[in-house]
């Protein structure tokens, strides 16, 4: 549904910007077609000299939207390559098709949770339709980036905090059809949006370092405290063990003093039995 939704928006966007380009693109009326056969005919009696002023030459990357008397000529630009006008009754208009990036300045926006930070960002555009680019928006380069900083507001105002900074992908994705869909009717194709950077506060910073070291040191603990439950209830079962093999205990004694042995002790504590001490007590 949101796909067929976005392709019926994509419909009528497209046939609203045909309509208001047919508009430009109307008749010149009888005084405007007597002016255009009057500048053919100056133009052909002076032609050595104003064929410099006739043909007109557009790069690759280049289009060129011709006005006739103040109206669109064709609904289609001009160019690459070379092409002729009327000196006295036609202009041009040179559009750049190349692909333009720009930064968004830093935001400071409130977000869903009431979080202050600074956002900023890089949107890539280029002009897909020459003619709408000119006769539709007075500036697009200028419209499209201040739209870009009331669009990031926007979106960003919608997210709170955690969001803004796990799902960053899912909001350039989220700015670039809003973008691209508001400037399809001046003949702007948004490619590309990038979230650069997010700025947290100071204070927020300390605060969530804290959080999150209050929590290793929580969960460290916890550790501790399960590796003391399996060496008690390791320590249970050798118990239970040494009891019933009395030799056992002994063998014990002697691993423990060869094992102090081996550190280069100067003094030995060698325990003794309870009865063998009581036995020369009563001698």
């Amino acid at each position: 549904m949101e796909m067929e939704d976005q392709m019926e928006s994509q419909k009528r966007r497209g046939t609203s910007k045909d309509d208001l380009i047919s508009e430009q693109t109307g008749s010149l009326g009888c005084v405007g077609w007597f002016i255009v056969i009057l500048s053919g005919m100056f133009t052909l009696l002076l032609f050595p000299f104003t064929i410099w002023f006739c043909l007109k030459i557009v790069q690759e990357y280049e289009r060129a939207v011709i006005f006739r008397l103040g109206r669109i000529t064709d609904r289609k630009a001009k160019g690459p390559g070379i092409f002729f006008i009327l000196p006295c009754t036609d202009s041009i208009v040179k559009v750049d098709l190349r692909t333009v990036s720009f930064d968004i300045p830093p935001q400071e926006i409130l977000t869903k949770d009431s979080v202050t930070v600074s956002v900023d960002g890089v949107v890539y555009f280029r002009v897909s339709d020459p003619i709408a680019s000119v006769a539709n928006v007075s500036n697009a380069d200028s419209s499209t980036r201040l739209l870009a900083q009331t669009t990031l507001r926007n979106v960003l105002g919608t997210k709170n905090l955690a969001e803004l900074l796990s799902d960053r992908e899912g909001i350039a994705h989220s700015m670039q059809f809003n973008l691209d869909e508001a400037t399809d009717n001046w003949g702007i194709k948004v490619e590309r949006v990038e979230i650069k950077d997010v700025k947290l506060p100071q204070q927020l910073q300390r605060a969530m370092a804290a959080e999150a070291e209050a929590t290793r040191e929580a969960r460290a603990k916890v550790i501790a405290a399960e590796g003391e439950m399996n060496a008690s209830r390791a320590l249970k079962e050798a118990s239970i063990v040494i009891s019933e093999s009395p030799s056992g205990l002994q063998l014990r004694y002697l691993q423990t003093l060869s094992t102090i042995a081996a550190e280069k002790n100067s003094t030995i504590i060698f325990p003794l039995p309870m009865d063998i001490i009581s036995h020369f007590m009563k001698k």
